[in-house]
């Protein structure tokens, strides 16, 4: 069963409410710290998609999705508060009676718009150093963000739920796991699938629509384009965390949680 896992779960939930009432900006900057280093994954895959692109190798999207792993492995080792991983956490908290409803809602809203100052500031970071200034560079990634804000809304959606269930796998799974390399290969295993098969995580997204905006871009990427995507897409993440992990871990583990509590 899955109960020592899920007792981390709660623990982390419990940690991370703690620093925010303890300082709500100290809990916004770490907000902020995680999409940076997601924008760090999106920047390496990218960087190194860009060649094979180039080339029109089938090669583009393996090699992308493989190097986008740096950026679970930042945010699991180099602390930061994600909240597409918190739709789990702090949800699974308050059906166990940790954590109040309300309370879930300031944490979800806080750490959206941590993550959001987090994205835009790597991006003018990434703009600073002229390093995706030129098109054989900029390219790849451009042309990933045109297609997902141009994508049809239903599909962002369901792409979305799929993406965070897998997310949050990635982190809960090697929960159970002895030892960093077993850790490490599992994530970047779960991040690779997700990224290779397509589907939508909204603070990645952030970070990628933020650096393709503030570089030279085609009319097809917009503001309007990023709304778009991403009232979906948070939504999508939200019930795969929410529901398809949280819902669900509760449901099937419940006897063997109240077992340990009696105990």
């Amino acid at each position: 069963m899955e109960v020592q896992p899920l007792l981390q779960v709660e623990k982390l939930a419990m940690k991370k409410m703690k620093i925010y009432k303890q300082s709500k900006l100290r809990y916004l900057s770490r907000s902020a710290l995680a999409s940076m280093f997601i924008g760090f994954g999106v920047i390496v895959a990218f960087k190194t998609g860009s060649f094979f692109y180039l080339e029109h190798s089938p090669f583009t999207y393996p090699m992308a999705a493989i190097t986008f792993g740096a950026a679970i492995i930042l945010i699991s080792y180099g602390g930061g508060d994600l909240f597409t991983g918190n739709t789990f956490y702090y949800t699974f908290a308050a059906l166990r009676r940790k954590l109040r409803w309300p309370e879930v809602i300031r944490l979800w809203l806080t750490s959206y718009g941590g993550n959001i100052l987090g994205a835009v500031a790597f991006a003018l970071l990434i703009l600073a150093t002229g390093l995706f200034r030129e098109h054989n560079v900029n390219g790849f990634l451009l042309s990933v963000a045109e297609k997902k804000m141009n994508a049809p809304t239903l599909e962002l959606f369901f792409r979305a739920i799929l993406c965070n269930w897998l997310v949050c796998l990635a982190f809960f799974i090697p929960m159970s796991l002895k030892g960093d390399g077993a850790k490490l290969f599992a994530m970047m295993l779960f991040v690779f699938c997700f990224f290779i098969s397509g589907y939508e995580h909204s603070i990645a997204n952030m970070c990628t629509f933020a650096i393709a905006l503030v570089v030279e871009h085609p009319d097809t990427i917009s503001w309007g384009g990023v709304l778009h995507n991403l009232i979906p897409v948070t939504f999508g993440n939200l019930i795969g965390g929410g529901i398809l992990m949280a819902v669900m871990y509760h449901y099937v583990n419940k006897p063997f949680m109240d077992e340990h509590e009696e105990a």
